[in-house]
């Protein structure tokens, strides 16, 4: 079947009109009649009667225009998915972040992105950092956040923001009671550190070593990625 006849016939039938239909499909009105006439044609049956400037459809073009208005109903919905995706308002992002990242700055950044974007699904995986890197250089994912550069020539690394370490003791600590500490002042001290192999642990890890100081160290258990990646999306 010729679709450009059948919409002709469906504009036609739509409007009542020969001359309304032309008008809304830029074209002439005997260039109406005849993709009307050849679609009659085509299938020698008769769809159309007119009655002067009138159009009535025959028992055959009510069946054509029920089934042709679907079609197009169809072409339109899928016009306006196809420019949901040009204007970014559809898709989906896929994400891969670093732990410490992925668990206390995504979040507050995908929630107001989330409710503003419904149709937009957002998938995140937390990942160490070397294999969030790598994901991105093999397309696996749309961008990824890590928690220090790598050297690669095929990324292209900007830093968002910069995180500051904090030191923390109870009101009746020692240490509570100086304005200002010094690496030599973690000597001799317990302290509770992130998971071996975090940005924080090794940074802290670093300090430890160069300034030669003796600190008991209790690690904190990593939370399993899927609670991370669950938390994240909800």
């Amino acid at each position: 079947m010729n679709l450009n006849q059948l919409k002709t016939f469906y504009m036609a039938a739509k409007r009542g009109s020969l001359s309304a239909a032309a008008k809304d499909l830029y074209i002439t009105q005997p260039a109406v009649t005849k993709a009307i006439q050849r679609l009659q044609e085509c299938y020698e049956v008769k769809f159309v009667n007119r009655f002067g400037k009138k159009l009535a459809l025959t028992d055959a073009g009510l069946v054509l225009y029920g089934i042709a208005e679907k079609i197009f109903e169809l072409e339109s919905l899928a016009e306006d998915s196809i420019r949901d995706f040009q204007q970014q308002k559809r898709g989906h992002i896929r994400i891969d972040s670093s732990e410490t990242f992925g668990a206390y700055y995504l979040p507050s950044m995908i929630s107001p992105f989330s409710k503003s974007n419904p149709q937009v699904q957002v998938s995140v995986n937390i990942l160490p950092t070397e294999l969030v890197a790598q994901n991105t250089v093999d397309l696996k994912n749309d961008l990824g956040f890590i928690s220090y550069p790598v050297e690669n020539e095929k990324l292209s690394i900007r830093e968002v923001l910069e995180d500051r370490f904090v030191i923390i003791v109870a009101p009746e600590h020692p240490l509570a009671r100086k304005k200002c500490l010094t690496p030599g002042d973690l000597n001799g001290q317990d302290m509770i550190m992130h998971e071996k192999g975090s940005v924080p642990h090794e940074t802290t890890d670093m300090l430890i070593r160069e300034n030669n100081l003796s600190v008991f160290k209790y690690l904190l258990v990593a939370r399993k990625q899927a609670d991370l990646a669950t938390s994240l999306i909800g």
